[in-house]
């Protein structure tokens, strides 16, 4: 049996419970591996809402801070040093990238997050990540 050491998290956040169920799981792991976390939050397309505004990713890219400072505080809380990353486009893509370009070791991502969509299982977004990926993929009920 071949031991792998997970060094490098990353955790898909956006704002959902379970989102956060995956962020608590990631703090779990990295604990257990002596690491730290890296959060990635991708805002996918600007709604209709917006477009009025002259800059219409403002209200979202403080969401995005927000939730990552939720992330941050919760990390710190459980002695976790906490990463993150905002990005523009689509989350499973993104998220997929990402890690593949950063070397990362496990994805963490909530079973169903904020979108609409309303799938059987899963998300459209984890169900991407899960099918996709080449480095293994925890998903949090």
């Amino acid at each position: 049996m071949i031991k792998t050491k997970i060094k490098k998290i990353l955790v898909a956040l956006d704002g959902s419970k379970n989102s956060y169920r995956g962020l608590d799981m990631g703090i779990y792991l990295a604990r257990q591996c002596d690491t730290k976390l890296v959060g990635i939050y991708v805002i996918s397309n600007i709604p209709k809402t917006y477009h009025g505004l002259k800059y219409p990713e403002k209200p979202l890219l403080i969401a995005a801070e927000d939730i990552m400072e939720t992330a941050k505080i919760r990390c710190a809380q459980n002695g976790i040093l906490f990463e993150k990353k905002v990005d523009f486009g689509d989350p499973g893509l993104k998220i997929i990238k990402f890690a593949a370009a950063l070397n990362f070791d496990i994805i963490l991502i909530g079973a169903r997050g904020m979108s609409n969509i309303k799938e059987i299982f899963l998300g459209s977004v984890s169900n991407y990540v899960l099918h996709k990926s080449k480095i293994p993929v925890i998903i949090v009920k």
